[in-house]
């Protein structure tokens, strides 16, 4: 199984997952520039764009939320499980708005301010970045609130919101009223896979 990525890729997760379930894999790392990376050499393997892509055998999908729910499927079904919440789905995609994975023009706040070097950093889309991000964390920290989140098992979905939350932290998010995010996030730090993921 490998897996293909763009530079600044958010494939951690992927691997994260890979690590987690045991699955061997290979990482393919993509050296092009943004000319380079819409001709055939790159759209070849990656159609999508600046988006993880993992070849299993004859199936090829990108993605980094498609390949989660496929390796759960397919290798960890056991693993699939949420959190048992009718608005996890709502919960999830604040999580995405801050990681910039739906809306295109959160995307660029965060190409603006952690995917470039610090002096060519915008500091009002930094502001503005920051200010969402910290409305997000504390509407997780709501939902999160009395629940011992991730407790044991990981799920599908810790790859997912982890990644989100670790994302957050990157950034300078707010965690100072969130003590639901912050244990989650150390328990998701302290997990070998998440080590072996950030490593690799």
């Amino acid at each position: 199984m490998k897996v293909y990525f763009a530079p600044n890729s958010r494939a951690v997760r992927t691997v994260w997952l890979l690590e987690e379930i045991g699955q061997p894999y290979e990482l393919e790392r993509f050296q092009l520039g943004q000319k380079e990376m819409r001709g055939p050499e790159y759209t070849r393997i990656n159609p999508n764009g600046r988006v993880p892509t993992l070849i299993d055998g004859d199936t090829t999908i990108s993605e980094s939320t498609a390949i989660a729910q496929y390796l759960g499927a397919k290798y960890a079904p056991h693993l699939i499980r949420g959190p048992d919440s009718p608005n996890f789905a709502m919960y999830l995609q604040w999580l995405h708005y801050a990681e910039g994975m739906i809306m295109p023009p959160i995307n660029n706040y965060v190409v603006e301010t952690i995917l470039l070097p610090p002096d060519r950093r915008n500091p009002e889309m930094a502001a503005r970045a920051l200010k969402l991000l910290n409305r997000t964390l504390d509407a997780a920290e709501a939902h999160m609130a009395g629940r011992e989140y991730m407790a044991d098992a990981f799920t599908v979905a810790d790859t997912i919101t982890g990644h989100a939350i670790m994302m957050a932290r990157r950034m300078g998010g707010d965690f100072s009223n969130c003590p639901n995010l912050s244990a989650y996030a150390d328990r998701l730090q302290d997990r070998p896979a998440f080590k072996a993921a950030e490593a690799a």
